[in-house]
């Protein structure tokens, strides 16, 4: 159902802290003309925890603005349950094309209360869900055993593998075959995961170089996997900044170099100072200067 590149796109925000609906729509606009195949708003690593409910439900309206038909995803990542399932039915409420469903974000639920949560949120927003999993973020590993356990459930579609061992996507195709779409959801591992076998990838630094993003997937698909990871590897040192706990202000300092966006974030964030940024500004703009010519019919 869902396949090749997925930006996981930052909230912008004005100077008052309120949405930046103008800018979203700009930068969403430039995900979709570089040729995206969706996009996900609400980050739980990003800023989606530091918005209402109401906030992220007018995202995903923007986004859905300019999203030209293709899917657009709700993330959701809620401590409680309760809270979570709210959330899958506003979405689906708004007409989003699906969730992309954290099981647990706080309480670090074992494997019964994973799939308990995961069931619930998916039969309160009735829509196909992304299993979004990731161990090192969330202590919750939602392994290919709990995979099976809820393959049942036609909703359960695909899966956003950030376990960052490049070895689980291997294992769920072989344990499971087709019965999920998985993309990768780590940056820094995307061209060894499309390698393997995954259709996607939920991507990072793709809001600042969407050009590139599109062609490393392109050629993979095209079986033009030197022309991939030449790009990719000039691309490395970029998308090394989704893979840090600054990674929204990292790739909001990108985006405002690369397509003049803003660095604006919500508190407790704040813009990044001092010796980080200089190191940050330091590899965007070494990046930007070195940037090649992308191969024809990428």
């Amino acid at each position: 159902m869902w396949t090749g590149v997925i930006p996981a796109v930052t909230t912008k925000f004005n100077a008052d802290g309120s949405l930046d609906h103008a800018e979203m729509e700009r930068c969403f606009g430039l995900q979709m003309e570089a040729g995206c195949d969706g996009l996900i708003v609400c980050g739980s690593l990003g800023e989606g925890p530091m918005l209402s409910q109401d906030e992220r439900i007018a995202v995903l309206q923007r986004a859905q603005a300019v999203a030209q038909g293709k899917p657009v995803l709700m993330t959701v990542s809620e401590a409680g349950t309760r809270e979570a399932c709210a959330l899958a039915e506003k979405a689906a409420k708004a007409g989003a094309s699906g969730l992309m469903v954290v099981p647990s974000p706080i309480y670090h639920t074992d494997p019964a209360e994973t799939v308990e949560t995961l069931r619930a949120v998916a039969q309160a927003g009735d829509l196909p869900v992304m299993i979004y999993s990731n161990r090192v973020a969330y202590r919750v590993d939602v392994t290919p055993e709990i995979m099976e356990e809820l393959a049942a459930d036609s909703r359960f579609v695909a899966i956003k593998e950030s376990s960052d061992d490049i070895r689980r996507t291997t294992e769920i195709i072989n344990r499971l075959g087709d019965r999920y779409a998985v993309l990768t959801g780590v940056d820094n591992l995307a061209f060894e995961a499309l390698a393997v076998g995954a259709c996607g990838w939920v991507a990072g630094l793709v809001c600042a170089f969407p050009d590139e993003t599109v062609a490393i997937y392109r050629l993979m698909k095209a079986g033009r996997y030197d022309e991939a990871l030449a790009i990719y590897r000039w691309f490395r040192p970029l998308l090394d900044l989704d893979v840090s706990t600054y990674l929204v202000q990292n790739i909001k300092l990108a985006e405002a170099l690369a397509i003049g966006s803003t660095e604006t974030v919500r508190a407790p964030r704040r813009p990044l100072t001092g010796q980080r940024r200089a190191e940050v500004e330091a590899i965007v703009r070494a990046a930007i200067a070195a940037r090649a010519t992308l191969p024809a019919a990428a």
